[in-house]
């Protein structure tokens, strides 16, 4: 038996049918091990930094599995992804199971073709693409478990920092800062809506070229406008051209489904790994512009049959980034000749946008003839007015990909010195705006600029923001948290240096020099380390920002009626008296008055020093330990325990119920002995239980009414084992 060993279910599926029952094919499904949660001494500081992993929760049964299936194979081939992640998810496997000697064969699409060739030329494990990951998982361990236990005692407990998220915090903040301190200024725009004397044509809209900042001259551009004659003083036609873009790169691909789509990068990312383990697309982790000459090959003949000759102008595009791999493919569809692909509407899109791309890159250039008409009013006392057209002489690329055509503009034909007849002449007062908060794909597209992060991890950044509260999007723009403000003015108080630009792009760079092997793996740790860690030690010595500055004095507290300061809740910023902790009087930021902590007369059976008081939080009113966050006890409502309760037992503890619960993330279901069975399921239970596995089976779908809510289970999609079988 020969056994081969990937990451997906799915990836696994695709590969078997090209290999003809010659390999059994198992997946890992992602990695299987990593460093322990929240554990500095994970990492051997003082040995040379050497992380300390352990078998990822749930993957032991999949560990079991590949040691017995490896026991009996004759030969094992770890074809996981082709890039850092997937190198170090081969290690890993090789490592935990215990293989001898298993070879690396990697492939940027998932064909038949591609795949057989790999295997024809498999490789040893590469120790520097391993190493540069590993490296990566450490630096941003150290840095984010030092950085966030400083914020813990500095600003608020439960809150976090990491080596990226930072300085993209950082960056969303200083466009925030500017928003903050423009001050806009009043101008108007003047228009003018007028027509060819003789008639011809219909009426057209001419704009001021000028917009007055005062409105005494608003009004004597339109007093002159509105009794002069109006004739043409100039009409200018020019050709321009528009050439096509370079095949995408995963930056690129998540700005375009950002903003054509409306797809977060996290969900494109998503979606397109969805089409690779498919094999529909080419691999969609990569920074290089490149196609391969079959790819270009079917691009020509596809041009040239469905568009015409005319249409195909071979290009070759280049990637400026000295860190492009350019070994490596763009995204492209693994078969030209289909504009077609994806099991469902999303992966259709995506596959589309993929296509156009792809395809529209070896088109020639559009023409568009672009039209000014200018207009003089009587001797030219006040600015001359004008209106821009265009229209498209030759499609070219736009033919493949029209969404990125925009709309024709015709204008009236007109002569020089031709009269124009004045129908209405107008003027609205505005105010200048302030610079545009960052869209998902404006923040990828600075992101890439300032080299922070690289193409894997542009989605995970943004997520990771979004997640830990810190960013809200609203009309798909990012803006800051209260606690985002609060955090990144911390961080860029404190190490400026550490979240600049300049620094973290370096680490970036030496990262790659690890997996080029040009440095190091050890000194580049001990390089930044030695110099982080003491400076994050001395800022232990500075006071806790318990104040965020003085309130309103019109904001009394309404208790003592004494003055108030602003202070960084779990919510948000609020209003707490001057006189904390001698007076608890708080107020929303808005001014409405906040129920403080109300003591019950009861103690804490946990800590037994506490007592219990009821406070005000996320998801209403709930008693607990008053020496939070030391004591995290509290007290269950047994009332509204059994009004949520589902009736049904919990399969872990056997003691509690399952019950509905509302968190961050919505409704789920959890056992009422939480904390003490952490038994939680997002789905809401049937009452059955898996036959399978023996855990709880959970409300579905319409194509799937019940499946198990352990997800390493084959019930958990039970439609996807019936097209199996």
């Amino acid at each position: 038996m020969k056994l081969l060993i990937v990451e997906s279910p799915a990836k696994a599926k695709t590969i078997s049918k090209y290999l003809d029952g010659k390999y059994t094919v198992k997946a890992s499904v992602g990695h299987i091990r990593d460093l322990p949660k929240s554990n500095k001494s994970a990492i051997d500081i003082e040995g040379g930094f050497i992380p300390h992993y352990e078998i990822s929760k749930g993957k032991e049964k999949v560990v079991s599995e590949i040691k017995s299936l490896a026991k009996r194979a004759e030969e094992i081939l770890l074809a996981t992804d082709p890039d850092r992640e997937g190198e170090a998810i081969a290690w890993h496997i090789k490592e935990a199971v215990g293989l001898k000697n298993p070879k690396r064969v990697v492939f940027h699409e998932i064909t038949k073709d591609a795949v057989k060739e790999a295997i024809e030329h498999p490789r040893e494990i590469d120790e520097n693409l391993r190493k540069a990951q590993e490296a990566r998982r450490v630096l941003d361990r150290l840095v984010g478990y030092d950085l966030s236990g400083l914020i813990w005692k500095k600003v608020r407990y439960g809150l976090s920092a990491g080596r990226v998220q930072s300085p993209a915090l950082r960056i969303i903040m200083e466009r925030e800062r500017e928003i903050r301190a423009f001050i806009p200024e009043k101008f108007w725009t003047i228009t003018a809506d007028v027509a060819a004397k003789e008639g011809k044509g219909d009426k057209f809209t001419l704009t001021c070229s000028e917009e007055p900042r005062e409105e005494k001259e608003t009004e004597r551009i339109l007093e002159i406008g509105k009794k002069e004659i109006w004739k043409v003083k100039g009409v200018a036609e020019t050709e321009a051209k528009r050439s096509p873009r370079a095949p995408f790169i995963t930056s690129t691909l998540q700005q375009s489904a950002s903003s054509r789509l409306g797809f977060a990068p996290s969900r494109t990312m998503g979606i397109a790994q969805k089409l690779y383990e498919a094999g529909l697309i080419t691999y969609m982790r990569t920074d290089s512009v490149n196609m391969s000459q079959v790819a270009l090959k079917q691009i020509y003949g596809l041009v040239d049959k469905k568009y015409g000759k005319e249409y195909l102008v071979p290009r070759v595009y280049s990637k400026k980034s000295k860190n492009a791999q350019e070994a490596h493919e763009a995204i492209r569809p693994t078969n030209m000749l289909s504009e077609l692909g994806g099991a469902n509407d999303e992966q259709q899109k995506l596959y589309r946008l993929i296509w156009q791309r792809a395809v529209s890159s070896q088109m020639s250039d559009a023409k568009i003839m672009r039209t000014k008409i200018t207009a003089q009013i009587g001797k030219g006392e006040i600015p001359f007015f004008y209106i821009n057209g265009s229209r498209v002489k030759f499609d070219g690329w736009l033919a493949a990909d029209p969404a990125s055509r925009g709309e024709d503009v015709e204008l009236p034909k007109v002569a020089v010195g031709e009269i124009l007849k004045l129908i209405e002449m107008r003027s609205e007062g505005k105010q200048t705006e302030p610079p545009a908060r960052y869209s998902e794909a404006g923040l990828v597209k600075e992101l890439e600029k300032r080299g922070i992060g690289r193409p894997s991890t542009y989605a995970s950044i943004i997520k990771t923001l979004e997640d830990r509260d810190y960013v809200e999007k609203i009309s798909k723009a990012l803006h800051p948290t209260d606690t985002g403000d609060v955090v990144s003015s911390f961080l860029e108080n404190n190490f400026a240096n550490y979240i600049s630009d300049s620094f973290t792009a370096r680490m970036e760079d030496e990262l790659d020099d690890i997996a080029s092997g040009k440095i190091g793996y050890e000194k580049t740790l001990s390089d930044f380390y030695k110099p982080f860690s003491k400076e994050v030690k001395s800022k232990d010595k500075i006071e806790k920002i318990n104040n965020l500055g003085e309130a309103d004095p019109a904001m009394k507290c309404p208790i003592c009626k004494g003055g108030m300061i602003i202070k960084l809740g779990k919510t948000g910023k609020f209003l707490s008296c001057a006189k904390f902790p001698d007076c608890s009087g708080a107020r929303k930021i808005a001014g409405e008055e906040l129920a403080g902590p109300k003591e019950t007369g009861e103690d804490c059976p946990e800590c037994k020093k506490g007592k219990l008081v009821e406070r005000d939080g996320k998801f209403g009113r709930f008693i607990s330990c008053n020496n939070y966050p030391k004591c995290k006890y509290i007290k269950k409502n047994a009332e509204l325990e059994k009004q949520n309760s589902t009736g049904i037992a919990c399969p872990i503890c056997r003691h509690g119920m399952m019950t509905e619960r509302r968190g961050r993330f919505g409704l789920f279901y959890s056992c009422s002995n939480y904390p003490k069975c952490k038994n939680a399921i997002k789905a809401k239970p049937t009452g059955n239980i898996c036959k399978l596995c023996g855990a709880l089976m959970m409300e579905g779908t319409k194509t799937i009414p019940e499946r198990c809510s352990d997800k390493t289970c084959p019930n958990h999609n039970p439609h996807k084992i019936a097209k199996t079988e």
